[in-house]
This record gives structure tokens, sequence and C-alpha cells, in this order.
């Protein structure tokens, strides 16, 4: 019995595999269905393709665009010199720069006039009278007084070159100016202690010259001087001379001396 159940399982898989093979089969395309894509509301504007491409290249680092700079030749822009402005308001002062380098040395001087002649023992007088015979007119606002008439000059202690007198000594001294005025010009002059003015000479504008005077006395210390400017204001300033006369005068000497 169990032979013969055998056999019709045998034979019945047999006739299922022995016919025609059926051929293989091909799965069916279904046709593509789209997909909704959802476009755009009302208050929105759809992308451009070429905005939406760049987004898409853009998000993948293989496919970013180049960076490309364009030149630019400023040439072609540049128009016409325009005209100068205002000058501008001064700017702060900067910092004080550093020291420049020492500058060639300028041309020697004139040789001056010598100096009093030494004394083995210090003489205790000094006493000086000088003159102009040149007029002046002040071409500065403070001019020197020089002079060209020495009438007495103890000891040198006047310097005809520079027009001052050097105390040597020490001590009480009076000093007189002598000056003719100009007609129709002003006439102010200062008696100088150093730099300093102690005493003035002064005459208005007149249609007639006449002569005008100033004296005072000094205590002076060794290495003092006293000389003469003129000074210049809006008005034009001169004094009068003449190479046969002297009219400007200038005196001083010594009264009492601080050692006796």
């Amino acid at each position: 019995m169990s032979v013969v159940l055998l056999l019709l399982l045998v034979s019945s898989s047999t006739s299922s595999t022995s016919g025609a093979e059926p051929e293989q089969a091909v799965p069916r395309r279904e046709p593509r269905r789209l997909s909704c894509v959802r476009c755009c509301g009302p208050s929105e504007q759809p992308l451009s393709i070429l905005s939406s491409r760049h987004t898409r290249m853009s998000s993948d680092p293989a496919y970013t665009a180049p960076r490309v700079q364009p030149t630019i030749d400023i040439t072609i822009l540049k128009g016409e010199k325009g005209e100068m402005g205002e000058r501008g308001y001064p700017g702060a002062v900067g910092k004080e720069g550093e020291r420049g380098l020492r500058g060639f040395n300028g041309r020697k001087g004139q040789k001056g006039q010598p100096g009093p002649q030494g004394h083995s023992c210090k003489q205790l007088y000094a006493a000086f009278s000088v003159g102009r015979r040149k007029p002046l007119h002040s071409s500065d606002y403070f001019q020197h007084l020089t002079f060209d008439t020495e009438l007495v000059n103890l000891y040198k202690h006047f310097n005809m070159f520079s027009g001052k007198f050097f105390c040597y000594v020490a001590g009480i001294y009076y000093f007189s100016l002598n000056v003719h005025t100009w007609n129709f010009k002003e006439t102010y002059l200062h008696l100088m202690k150093n730099e300093k003015e102690v005493a003035i000479l002064y005459a208005q504008p007149s249609d007639r010259s006449i002569m005008q005077s100033q004296s005072l006395m000094l205590d002076l210390q060794e290495g003092e001087e006293v000389w003469v400017r003129m000074f210049k204001r809006e008005r034009e300033n001169a004094i009068y001379s003449e190479e046969s006369d002297v009219y400007i005068i200038f005196n001083g000497h010594l009264i009492k001396p601080a050692i006796e």
C-alpha cells in the first residue's frame, strides 16, 4: 500500500515538471503617478527656475558655483578734475618730534672793535659822550640807535660798534639824551637798561623842528648795559641831524661807585 502511494506521488511530480516551462513573468509598469506639489499661496510668489536651481546647487558642496569677482577699469569711470575746495580749518597740534641733526656752521661774523684796555689796578671812573651826524628814519617796530662820533670814551666803556655802554664799574650813573626832531614827524625813543625801557623821549609831529632831551640816574651792576632804541608806532618816526653838525648826543658818567 505504501509502495502504491509512493508511486502516485512520483508520477504527479513528474507530470507537473515535464510540461513546457512557462516564461518568466515580466512585471508590468504601472503608469507614473504625478505627486502633488504645493505651488504657492495667494500671498506668496513662485520662485524662478534659476533661483531654485541655485538653491539646489548651493546646498550640495560638490555643485557649489565659483565666486567671480568682476574687475572695473577706474580710468573709464574717472571724470574730469574738479575745482579746488576751500581751505579747511587747521588741525590739532601734533606731538613734538625728535630733535634733528645739527646743522652746518654759519658764516664767520665781522670782527668786533677791540675792548677797553686792561689795568693793573681797576680804575673807579667811567664817562662817555658820543654823537650822531646822520639823520635816521625808523623802519622797524624797534630799531637800535647807533652813533658815529666819539667825543669822550674813557677806557672805551662805550662800544661804538654796538652803540651800548657796558658797565665795568658798579655804582650810580647819570645819563642824558639830546635829539633834534624832524618837521611833521613823530619822535619816539626809549632809554634802555639791558632789555627793558626805563625812560622815554617823545615829541609830537610839528610844523617846526625842536631840540628834545631826557635825563636820568641809574644804579648799575657790573656787566649791565645802557643803550637807546627808536620805537615806531602808526606814525613815521625820525630824528634829524647833518654831516656838518652834531644834533644827536648821548652822555653818561659815573657819579658814585658801589665800592670806594
